[in-house]
């Protein structure tokens, strides 16, 4: 058996955790495996919506193992409120949900550190939800990090060392804080956790592979914001793509499977940073409008903008992406015309593959395709897609040269097509 991957190819927020929600009855075991509770997946079923931070999409079918993997950065706090949640909703994850050892943990002074270091930058801000994710993954490859697995091993002793140094780094930087309460809670949230199993979650994945079980591995954020291959410097803390994988799991590259590449069938960005094809007009106002475009944990307004696809064809490559999953399409059911970047004009030339950098000076280069003006959002089956639809999906998958396996037309379970299906 092999590990399928399933992850955003732009910039996030493209719909992850629905599109998880829909295809775990197929997998024995969900896992996470980078990312921090600033990666906020809705899912909407059953008249209820809710939001995932840091816990596997799968968790809402029973008798699935959800795992957590050592590429994840945990806050206990943020997850004791997660958990309580669902456990709230009926779901009771203590069965259920296995977190690594090796995951690192976001103490109350990563949140501090994170707030002052953007403060710090003034106009050059990143942009960051101000969860600590960046200074607990600094902490991570400086070698100062505390993992869940201290919590079994002279925890107190480690906290007291990590936090004194994060207090001298922001007397440095004169930032006021108090974290008193905070660190109280946090402490709570640590005997919280502590009744959940504690993995060495490397040697658990890949006994379920020995003993034929499917696994899915499940990506936060977006292919643009890979701490390697994203729009540098304005991206996350850890690598997105589909080799952080084999490193946020412990699973080798030999046992990848199936990659699932998910795209909106337009663009969305939250944050700093360029975003060649952003619109400031009515039209993506109209596009953050029908999308509802805010995010699920920040509630911040998202930029919208066309597809790019000099972007999207860069993450087909680097992922090595096997299946499309495109969501969203309902959004642009009222478009007369789609807009689609097939190029980007850099001091006058065009190019089509994506540069070192990409800055505001970057002139994205469209092609345009008739819009199909039809309410798809209660199709049940590709047979009932319009016409120019259709096209739209031909002209993609020559363009990314992947088919587009799966459509959402809506945020509810119900509202996916599955394509190419055989009869």
């Amino acid at each position: 058996m092999k590990v399928d991957v399933l992850l955003g190819l732009q910039w996030g927020d493209e719909g992850k955790g629905k599109v998880v929600d829909v295809l775990t009855p197929n997998y024995d075991v969900i896992t996470r495996f980078q990312g921090g509770p600033n990666a906020g997946h809705t899912l909407e079923f059953n008249g209820e919506k809710y939001i995932l931070r840091s816990i596997p999409s799968g968790i809402f079918q029973g008798g699935k193992v959800n795992v957590i993997g050592n590429g994840v950065v945990l806050d206990p706090l943020l997850f004791k409120q997660e958990a309580e949640a669902l456990a709230a909703s009926g779901h009771d994850l203590t069965k259920q949900l296995c977190i690594s050892k090796k995951a690192h943990l976001i103490l109350p002074t990563h949140r501090m550190l994170d707030a002052a270091y953007e403060a710090a930058k003034g106009s050059g801000k990143i942009g960051t939800t101000g969860k600590g994710i960046g200074p607990t993954y600094t902490d991570k490859i400086s070698r100062n990090g505390l993992r869940v697995g201290d919590l079994l091993h002279n925890f107190d002793e480690k906290y007291a060392a990590a936090k004194a140094r994060h207090e001298a780094i922001l007397k440095s930087l004169n930032y006021s804080y108090d974290i008193k309460e905070l660190e109280a809670q946090w402490f709570e949230a640590l005997e919280y956790l502590k009744q959940f199993n504690l993995i060495d979650s490397e040697h658990v994945v890949n006994n379920y592979l020995k003993d034929g079980k499917s696994v899915l591995a499940e990506g936060a954020q977006g292919t643009m914001l890979d701490i390697d291959f994203g729009s540098y410097p304005f991206v996350t803390s850890s690598n997105t793509i589909c080799a952080g994988c084999c490193t946020g799991l412990g699973v080798s590259p030999r046992n990848i499977g199936e990659v699932y590449g998910i795209f909106k069938a337009y663009c969305t960005r939250v944050g700093s940073g360029p975003f060649p094809t952003e619109l400031f007009d009515e039209t993506g106002d109209q596009l953050c409008t029908l999308g509802h475009e805010f995010g699920s944990v920040t509630g911040r307004k998202r930029r919208c903008g066309w597809i790019d696809l000099v972007a999207l064809k860069y993450a087909v490559m680097i992922n090595g992406v096997s299946q499309l999953i495109m969501m969203k399409s309902d959004v642009l059911d009222s478009f007369e015309t789609i807009k689609a970047c097939v190029a980007y004009k850099i001091n006058g030339e065009e190019v089509t593959e994506f540069p070192f950098e990409i800055d505001d000076t970057i002139e994205p280069v469209y092609v345009e395709l008739p819009g199909w003006k039809t309410d798809m959002t209660k199709m049940q089956s590709e047979d009932e897609f319009p016409e120019e639809f259709n096209a739209y999906l031909s002209f993609l998958e020559e363009e990314l040269g992947v088919p587009v396996k799966i459509v959402s037309v809506g945020p509810d379970r119900e509202q996916t097509i599955i394509r190419y299906t055989e009869e």
